[in-house]
């Protein structure tokens, strides 16, 4: 179970390293780019409308095993075409693979917290924060050596699918019924925010700061692993403060953190900034997971909701900095971040009904 977190976690990583790369190979424009970056939303939103059914039906193993394979398959192939129109169909596909895998395991973990009666979610979420930094910090080593796009992505998904089938055979077995749907949630703001720091982070610190490729790459990895030290914590924090107190209070750092790398432009200062971004952001997926597996007698159904806003959020989030530096500059892109968080700190409150 930890292991399909730590995967997802990789593979996001993987793509997110390779995004200057990407454009590059492609010789895409930020809005094309942001346009690529739309595409695995669409798919993400478009499967999260079946995903509680899905689940439902055939159980999170074989969804997670099924859904984990598309999303391998698709980011190995990136680098295989110069074809604009093939790009924007794996990235869909990416998209659809990596919702179904999201909500799938996050089931799962809903299941596994409720039999234990223990507060979990934030430790599964930290293992996906690990496999972040991971799959970034070899993102970056690789790149240092001037090892090929094609070599790392080939190579990730490789070992990826592997260790999901690897994993998936020894995965809690449950299949639920069908529910009706869960309360909706209105916190997407945070993940608009969260997606936009994954796929422009590294494309930051190489344009607009001028760090070499693999420097640059440490951007993703110091957002990712200060995420994963607040998530490992993250459980016995949520244990003793209200949810709606640490989400504004988490909001309000990433917000100063961002505003802060923008502020002085430092590469140095900014893998400090992202670090502390990532420490903001990084118990406010594992807060609404948790909240939204308990809406419905079906997980996955509560789980699927919430994600889906969530994920028009990570749709929505990258594009929208993607227009911006088209028109301005990554800078003022990457400053809708900080008023993303700014506004998620002042909802919080009426959002989990302090």
């Amino acid at each position: 179970m930890r292991l399909h977190f730590f995967v997802s976690g990789a593979l996001f990583a993987s793509w997110g390293v390779q995004v200057p790369a990407v454009k590059l190979h492609y010789a895409l424009g930020d809005q094309a780019l942001a346009i690529a970056m739309l595409a695995a939303g669409v798919g993400a939103v478009a499967s999260l409308t079946q995903a509680g059914g899905l689940v439902g039906r055939y159980g999170p193993r074989l969804v997670a095993i099924a859904s984990g394979a598309l999303c391998a398959v698709s980011l190995a192939a990136l680098f295989m075409t110069h074809e604009y129109a093939v790009l924007l169909l794996l990235m869909l596909a990416f998209g659809v693979g990596t919702s179904l895998f999201d909500v799938s395991i996050n089931a799962a973990a809903s299941d596994l917290e409720r039999l234990s009666g223990r507060t979990l979610m934030s430790g599964f979420h930290g293992m996906f924060s690990l496999g972040g930094m991971a799959g970034a910090a070899i993102g970056s080593a690789l790149l240092a050596q001037q090892v090929a796009p094609t070599v790392h992505l080939v190579s990730a998904s490789v070992l990826s699918l592997a260790a999901i089938v690897a994993a998936g055979m020894v995965m809690l077995r449950t299949v639920a019924g069908d529910t009706q749907e869960g309360q909706r949630f209105e916190l997407a703001l945070g993940l608009i925010a969260e997606g936009a720091m994954y796929d422009w982070s590294v494309l930051y610190m190489t344009q607009d700061l001028h760090s070499e490729p693999g420097f640059a790459a440490l951007a993703y990895a110091s957002f990712s692993a200060a995420m994963a030290s607040a998530r490992f914590g993250g459980d016995w924090v949520r244990e003793r403060v209200a949810p709606a107190v640490l989400m504004s209070l988490s909001a309000a750092l990433a917000a100063v953190a961002m505003a802060l790398v923008l502020v002085v432009a430092n590469p140095v200062v900014a893998l400090i900034g992202f670090a502390l971004v990532g420490l903001g952001f990084a118990n406010v997926v594992p807060v609404l997971f948790s909240a939204a597996s308990k809406v419905d007698e079906n997980p996955a159904h509560g789980i699927a909701a919430v994600a889906s806003l969530g994920y028009l959020g990570m749709m929505a989030g990258p594009p929208l900095v993607g227009v911006i530096a088209e028109h301005a500059s990554l800078t003022w892109g990457l400053a809708s971040v900080a008023g993303f968080a700014a506004v998620l700190s002042l909802a919080a409150p009426k959002a989990l009904k302090a």
